[in-house]
């Protein structure tokens, strides 16, 4: 219940922001071309607060925060008085109108931009992208890739840390073959990854491969007992080393976890070493299901593990005028990423699987939150980009089904015929509802 309502007050809070973002560009556009904005909406619903400026706007906050709103003065909705005519949407030129829903999407792209320029301002830890295991027959074995190989470059594309790696290898998903230029023993070699059929497997490029970043090894010395948890009701301490459970003598971190998970409700005699003593404690895991209903045994322990091989984890800091340009480079790459990914779930590269929904995004946001306020804002800022993108796109209902139609008049000299665009709308609102059902159904089954 903790975990639900941590990612709901993430969900929300990440949401709030990036929708009043979006919202303000529109807003601030159309003021500035001398719209009159009748009301400024974050949330849907029932308001739970409302406020009205000197120039007659509401601002709203409503109940349900899924979305938001501006509502500008427009003739063909509105009973205007002459002398606000001058004042409608509707009575723009169509470049002003375009530049009003543009600034929309084009607002949460420069708030990315501003995210990420604090980010690399701030710094943080990166990951060196070196392989701790193939999976035997997988498309990276397959291709040569081996244990302790360092990923150079992907498709020609430099990948200094993890982070760019999975973004360099979402780019190839699709492709019959692309190449990899690895480190291995103090050589370069390049490698020519075959990988027709690859796909994202769990929303993870690197499982469809069958890599696994290198990690440090889990240690069979305790580093955290959960309060109230089997391990502390049984009596195992911090610093105890694990020796044996029901006299099997332990020989990794993962040995031991597999028998725990295979005992749920069934005592065990987990064999310890404390402060040079040898001891016995009799302890029984709970049941705690998993997400498919099957018994899993749990205890309540974390391990220690070995320290990082000297420069495996580097700090990662820009000054101004790099960190300004670095943010730029990336807020383009990833909305054009972000297409890229699109046309590939239209051309079916990429299964509907994929498709995420208010619950992921929930998730991704309450574990972004705790995992430090660095990663809380490269969250905001990936999904500031595709919330721009989302709404880019030629669908009547979004910002881009609007341009859409502004651009066919631009060309044609007369606007589109009301009758087409209602029926545009109508297509443009079942194809997104059944998106996000499609995304909502993915949710519950990745639950």
């Amino acid at each position: 219940m903790t975990d639900f309502i941590w990612n709901l007050f993430s969900f929300v809070l990440a949401l709030g922001i990036l929708v009043f973002i979006h919202e303000y560009g529109h807003y601030w556009v159309a003021k500035k071309n001398g719209i009159k904005v009748l009301k400024f909406a974050v949330g849907f619903g029932k308001p739970i607060y409302t406020w009205r400026n000197k120039s007659g706007t509401d601002f709203v906050i409503g109940l349900i925060p899924l979305g938001g709103y501006v509502r500008m003065l427009d003739e063909r909705i509105d009973e205007v008085s002459p002398e606000d005519k001058n004042v409608t949407f509707n009575n723009k030129t169509v470049l002003q109108r375009i530049s009003v829903v543009a600034a929309g999407p084009m607002a949460n792209f420069i708030f990315a931009i501003v995210v990420l320029f604090a980010v690399f301002m701030m710094g943080g830890k990166a990951v060196k992208p070196v392989v701790g295991k193939v999976d035997e027959s997988s498309i990276a074995a397959n291709s040569g890739l081996m244990v302790n190989d360092v990923i150079l470059s992907i498709d020609g594309q430099e990948t200094s840390t993890w982070e760019s790696a999975n973004f360099a290898l979402i780019e190839q998903v699709g492709k019959e073959s692309f190449e990899l230029i690895v480190e291995r023993n103090d050589s370069q070699k390049n490698l020519l990854v075959n990988s027709n059929g690859w796909g994202i497997e769990d929303g993870q490029v690197l499982k469809g491969l069958g890599i696994q970043p290198y990690r440090p090894t889990s240690l069979l010395t305790i580093a955290l007992v959960a309060d109230d948890s089997p391990a502390q009701k049984g009596g195992l301490n911090v610093n105890d080393k694990l020796l044996s459970i029901n006299d099997i003598s332990l020989k990794s971190w993962g040995q031991a976890t597999e028998i725990i998970a295979a005992s749920a409700g069934v005592p065990l005699n987990v064999g310890v070493e404390r402060n040079g003593q040898n001891l016995t404690l009799t302890i029984t895991p709970e049941n705690r299901p998993t997400k498919d209903g099957f018994s899993q045994g749990y205890l309540g322990i974390a391990p220690d593990v070995e320290k990082w091989p000297k420069g495996y984890v580097f700090d990662v800091q820009y000054g101004i005028f790099p960190a300004l340009q670095k943010s730029v480079e990336q807020t383009w790459s990833f909305i054009n990423l972000t297409f890229q990914m699109v046309g590939k779930l239209v051309t079916g590269d990429i299964g509907l699987n994929n498709l995420s929904g208010p619950i992921s995004i929930a998730q991704g946001a309450g574990q972004s939150a705790e995992s430090g306020l660095v990663n809380f804002l490269k969250f905001l800022a990936l999904i500031s980009i595709n919330l721009g993108v989302v709404n880019l796109l030629p669908l009547p209902v979004l910002d881009g089904g609007h341009l859409m139609y502004f651009i066919i008049e631009l060309i044609r000299g007369k606007p589109v015929s009301e009758r087409v665009q209602e029926m545009g709308f109508k297509i443009g609102a079942f194809i997104l509802m059944m998106i996000m059902g499609i995304a909502i159904i993915n949710d519950f089954g990745r639950l």
